[in-house]
């Protein structure tokens, strides 16, 4: 039998409401769980924000239950920026930690991903699994080639992600010519372990489920990590060939484009 999602509604940000409400859920997940911080977060009002949002659509997952008056129904969240979207001078929210210039070069049409969140009351649900549904809607209707985009490892202390930073390097690193790299100060290197010293398990028990989906869908990683002291975060940047994903998901892509209206 399956769920009743009869009360979740799945929309992009429409006006400044929709936008405080995501950045509420973002305050409570990034700031209040994970300890971020930024020169824009509004403590008092509880809103985690940067300089980016203005150019961002936001993917809202809704649950309608909930008091939108008081910015509480907003249960999910996706932040997404088309690379044609981008003008002569601006650059994406990837590009403060890593080089883009590989993913640049192809001239393929481009989709950067971020602030992916949910609420805790919703995790282990159908919550993400609605979110990816709608992202997946997104992507065929702008044409879209390449996701990419930073994902996070809770923390700073890379000696205490060896495992999973290492396993990511030595068997998902991107190809050639869609390797981006970390850069900066804060860059780090992510083959910090010889393949041969790497326990698989405790690699996979260390990496978020997050990163772990991708990997599914036939993403890779970047070529270094970049430590993001201001979110208490080790960053990996993501990327995705949608014309190199598994069988099985491309022919999920072909149903939703076939699909009759």
């Amino acid at each position: 039998m399956q769920a009743d999602e009869s009360h979740f509604t799945l929309r992009l940000a429409q006006d400044a409401r929709d936008l405080a409400a995501a950045q509420r859920l973002r305050y409570g997940v990034f700031v209040e769980e994970l300890g971020a911080e930024g020169p824009l977060v509004d403590h008092d009002a509880r809103l985690e924000r940067d300089a980016f949002d203005p150019l961002f659509d936001h993917l809202l997952l809704i649950d309608k239950r909930r008091d939108a008056a008081a910015l509480d129904d907003v249960v999910g969240v996706y932040r997404l920026l088309p690379g044609a979207r981008l003008t002569a001078g601006q650059r994406f929210y990837s590009e403060g930690e890593f080089d883009l210039s590989a993913l640049r070069a192809t001239g393929r049409q481009m989709l950067e991903l971020g602030r992916s969140c949910v609420h805790p009351d919703y995790r282990g649900g159908t919550a993400m699994f609605l979110l990816w549904n709608a992202l997946a809607d997104y992507v065929l209707g702008r044409g879209i080639e390449i996701l990419f985009g930073a994902a996070s490892f809770h923390g700073t202390d890379t000696g205490a992600l060896a495992q999973p930073l290492s396993y990511l390097h030595h068997h998902h690193l991107a190809p050639e010519g869609l390797r981006v790299r970390a850069i900066g100060p804060h860059a780090q290197r992510m083959d910090l372990l010889p393949e041969d010293q790497i326990d698989r398990k405790a690699a996979m028990l260390g990496t978020p489920a997050l990163i772990k989906a991708y990997l599914r869908l036939g993403g890779f990683v970047g070529d270094g990590a970049f430590v993001d002291h201001a979110f208490n975060t080790t960053d990996v940047c993501l990327v995705m060939d949608t014309a190199q994903m598994s069988a099985r998901h491309r022919r999920y892509y072909q149903r939703k484009e076939s699909k009759p209206e």
